[in-house]
């Protein structure tokens, strides 16, 4: 009897569930829901802020670009000497290359940052008249400045919401 029980409920077709096709969000509504994720954020994290130390847009800049595969604190000990001696962009942009490559050496892949600091610094100076821009769409143009980059400054140095990831120390 148990055994026709289990034949009558395999002959059975199964009841599928069809999803509902689901409205693309507008524009409007992911604006909200991102501005409500930030506040959510900034309510669980209240003292979040960058590790690396800055005293102007052009600083964080600089930091970030140097902060790739290596620590804040390395940076960290090594900005204040790179920024005594070339502390704007045009300073910066007039740098002589195996100069910047020393002081930046103890950041790793130093050949590679100091070219992307004296480009970075000459599009400064040139095209922004020596302030690193407001908008993702202008810092992103910059020589070795990628959407992360680009947000930690938009974040950090200008107050705008951006979402950067970073990967984890653990």
């Amino acid at each position: 009897m148990a055994e026709s029980k289990v034949r009558k409920a395999a002959a059975k077709p199964a009841v599928k569930a069809v999803a509902k096709p689901t409205k693309p969000e507008s524009h409007l509504a992911m604006v909200r829901r991102a501005r409500k994720i930030n506040r959510e954020l900034a309510e669980l994290y209240p003292y979040a802020h960058p590790e690396l130390d800055f005293d102007s847009p052009f600083q964080l800049l600089v930091a970030t670009v140097l902060s790739a595969q290596t620590t804040d604190l390395r940076v960290n000990q090594t900005t204040p000497v790179l920024f005594a001696k070339y502390p704007t962009p045009e300073d910066m942009a007039a740098a002589v290359p195996e100069e910047l490559e020393e002081i930046i050496r103890p950041t790793g892949f130093f050949p590679a940052k100091a070219k992307s600091l004296l480009g970075l610094s000459a599009a400064v100076r040139d095209r922004y008249d020596g302030e690193v821009p407001g908008r993702l769409e202008d810092l992103v143009t910059l020589p070795g400045v990628g959407r992360k980059t680009a947000n930690v400054v938009l974040g950090n140095a200008f107050g705008a919401a951006g979402m950067t990831v970073l990967a984890s120390a653990a």
